[in-house]
């Protein structure tokens, strides 16, 4: 998979997508909003099982109280963490449809950097060109569409 500003090119056939709104970046932090250049190992795939059913055999679901961690400098920082939690995190079960389906990156996973940003998701955009907060983000059917075609061999390149 190869990510451009222009959308992303995977198996002959080239995607729509939005990436974050501060652009592309080589210097990625907490909170600019812009998606990191490089080539970046698929590490996981969460799922809405009470909105669809996997879409693979690697993917795992997001059940109520699942949390993502954005909270730098402590030690769970970019990674799945469970309700109650007191730091700053990410609620992964939304009243809206952008995380039913989300593919995970190895960006600054698994030990992670304090300030270098927390996780890059792959997940359902708003609407075309509405920008992400530093993901990438697909149409519903392009994104499942994605989803049912890569594995944990799978590389998203960024340039």
């Amino acid at each position: 998979m190869v990510l451009t500003p222009t959308g992303l090119r995977f198996q002959g056939r080239r995607y729509a997508c939005s990436i974050g709104k501060g652009g592309l970046t080589n210097n990625k932090r907490e909170g600019d909003g812009a998606t990191p250049r490089g080539a970046h190992r698929l590490v996981g795939m969460l799922f809405r099982p009470d909105r669809m059913t996997a879409p693979s055999a690697w993917a795992q679901p997001i059940l109520p109280g699942d949390l993502w961690s954005d909270a730098s400098g402590q030690p769970d920082y970019n990674h799945l963490v469970r309700a109650p939690y007191p730091h700053s995190h990410e609620a992964l079960r939304r009243a809206d449809p952008l995380y039913d389906l989300v593919i995970l990156t190895d960006w600054n996973w698994p030990e992670a950097e304090a300030g270098r940003g927390s996780a890059i998701f792959i997940h359902q955009w708003r609407r075309p060109g509405y920008p992400t907060e530093g993901c990438v983000a697909f149409s519903r059917r392009d994104l499942h569409q994605i989803a049912a075609q890569i594995g944990p061999a799978t590389r998203l390149i960024i340039g």
